[in-house]
């Protein structure tokens, strides 16, 4: 059990070690400096400890965010102070001759261990100096309800219009219910993992029936997965395991429903295995553009923008704000959408539906991001240019050409070999080696693109321009194969390697940095599987083979040998100390 450690003069009419013994901590005293040192280091290890104040008046809420955040190895508000395991040794020895929390603080500031200040907001915490003050501080705390202030920052303070009017307003109930019913969010997760796997079954079965109940159930899976995160929240449940549940299983979630109404659409005779893949594949580059401009100026220096400050301005208009972040069809919407139209229509619609709509959310938010780019005057770090080099993954092809060839303009570079790769497996006759040829052109202009750092005005762009040429490749070459089962062999392959491009970004926004460079080159790297696949697609061609399974065989080959190597690396960092708790995001992912 965490340990508490009350210092300061006693004060009669104080509720302070109450409220931290509802918050789970054992409660001792110290009277002197001495004292306090001798509880610190009789703590219990590997469990946190805090110091606090008798004389605190404030809300249970605002000890609960200093104590008790595992995000932090130290957080405080005036009177409190809460440190993890890693942060005893240098409590500890800060602790010689201080004993107020405030002072520890200052002094773990100084020692070089952040001190997490959390935003209060209404909430009090106070450490009154006499009688009227405390008198203030009583009427401070008795006219905030710190339920509802804790109820209302379980929710994400920038989510979708369908998030936050028709999903929030009650799902963080359902996450109060949760928590004091002891289950995590870990739990609800799965929980809505599993309901979105029952909807993707639902409909797979191809029925007007099974096309309703998935829809609901689709509807039911996200009114959970909003409940996760506010339960995180609520009750600062955050854990590395919740950390890459919670990063992949949206994904997760949406990609096998589109495998589900592929599947569903086929019993009804209609092949959409190509509008699925199709809809898979702009939504992941959907999501590398924003991780890619995000990092880009994750700490850029000078970073100003006449397009920022017009979209700035139009933030400051209500119903701006909505209409903007309802066309860019964020999670809410779309899975409102999809669920909606699956009830309604028929797969086919449903992805028609999908491809337009998304479609032309990237257009519009590649748009402006690409005139913020152009017309702001920012310095890009060394660590943007590293995280952009981590998203392109580049594998030993790139990396040894990239050795001995120049760096030149590198967007423009990208989307030349990604337009002759994706031209040539197009526009040239299916079986022969031009696909091949446009694949070796592409591996040495996606070197040249990557042979310096990443620091230009549109450098983010390098990223997004590679997935899409690897993912629409691959699209293809399985839809002009002809091949049964071609296609849904192909929608596995994307699955997999997206599933490694998402886990790229969730180690980087963690700060642990890229996945291990032995996975890159095991896994080929972009241009290594460019390279695979074409090459596999020009020999099957010309084997009697290719009329039964030898295409889709090869591909599901691939896409297993990626998916297990790929996700036992993910599996064994994710579970590790070393993990970062990314939990709680700012904002929906789109």
């Amino acid at each position: 059990m965490s340990t508490a450690i009350l210092t300061g003069p006693p004060v009669a009419d104080s509720t302070v070690e109450d409220d931290l013994r509802l918050l789970g901590f054992d409660v001792v005293a110290a009277d002197s400096p001495a004292e306090l040192a001798g509880h610190l280091k009789a703590a219990p290890a590997g469990t946190r400890v805090a110091v606090v104040d008798r004389r605190f008046i404030g809300h249970r809420h605002a000890l609960r965010l200093a104590l008790t955040d595992p995000r932090f190895t130290a957080g405080a508000v005036p009177g409190a102070l809460g440190v993890s395991p890693a942060g005893r040794d240098r409590l500890c020895l800060a602790a010689d001759g201080l004993a107020t929390p405030d002072e520890l603080a200052a002094a773990l500031d100084t020692a070089g261990v952040p001190v997490h200040r959390p935003e209060l907001g209404v909430l009090t915490a106070a450490v009154p100096a006499d009688e009227a003050a405390r008198a203030e501080a009583r009427d401070a705390v008795a006219a905030v309800d710190d339920e509802e202030v804790r109820l209302r920052t379980a929710v994400k303070s920038r989510d979708g219009f369908f998030t936050t009017f028709c999903v929030s307003p009650y799902s963080r109930y359902l996450a109060r219910w949760c928590a004091r019913r002891g289950l995590t969010p870990n739990q609800v997760t799965t929980a809505s993992l599993l309901v979105a796997l029952i909807a993707a079954g639902c409909a797979a079965t191809g029925t007007r029936a099974g096309f309703v109940a998935a829809g609901v159930l689709l509807l039911a899976s996200f009114f959970l997965d909003c409940t996760d995160g506010q339960l995180a929240r609520y009750s600062l449940q955050y854990s590395t395991l919740g950390a890459w549940l919670d990063a992949t299983f949206d994904r997760a979630k949406e990609y096998a429903y589109y495998a589900g109404l592929a599947l569903g659409a086929a019993r009804a005779g209609d092949d959409v295995w190509a509008l699925a893949l199709g809809a898979m594949v702009l939504q992941t580059c959907r999501h590398v553009v924003d991780f890619s401009f995000n990092e880009s100026n994750h700490d850029a220096t000078a970073n100003t923008s006449p397009t920022a400050s017009l979209s700035d301005r139009l933030d400051g208009v209500g119903w701006t704000v909505w209409v903007r972040r309802m066309i860019v069809l964020p999670i809410g919407e779309r899975w409102a959408l999809i669920a909606v139209l699956t009830a309604a229509t028929t797969p086919r619609v449903v992805f028609y539906a999908l491809l337009v709509g998304c479609s032309f959310a990237a257009c519009y938010t590649t748009a402006g991001r690409v005139l913020r780019s152009v017309t702001r005057k920012a310095r890009r770090t060394d660590r943007a240019a590293q995280a952009l080099a981590d998203l392109a993954d580049s594998g030993p092809v790139a990396e040894l050409a990239a050795r001995v060839l120049p760096s030149f303009a590198a967007p423009v570079t990208a989307g030349v070999g990604g337009a002759a790769a994706l031209a040539t497996a197009l526009l040239t006759p299916y079986g022969t080696w031009w696909p091949v040829l446009g694949a070796g052109v592409y591996c040495l202009t996606s070197a040249v693109a990557v042979a310096a750092p990443l620091k230009g005005a549109l450098d983010w762009l390098v990223p997004p321009i590679l997935r899409a040429t690897e993912y629409t490749v691959i699209l293809a070459l399985a839809a002009r194969s002809g091949v049964p089962g071609a296609l849904p062999a192909a929608f596995g392959l994307v699955a997999a390697v997206a599933y490694h491009h998402y886990d790229t970004v969730y180690r980087i926004r963690g700060g642990t940095g890229a996945p291990p460079r032995a996975l890159v080159r095991a896994t080929g790297g972009h241009e290594g599987r460019l390279l695979v696949i074409t090459v596999a697609s020009a020999l099957l061609a010309h084997t009697t083979a290719l009329k039964t399974a030898a295409w889709p065989t090869a591909v599901a080959v691939l896409a297993g040998y990626l998916a297990l190597v790929v996700l036992t690396e993910s599996i064994r960092f994710w579970v590790s100390a070393g993990a970062p708790a990314v939990h709680d995001e700012t904002g929906e992912p789109t």
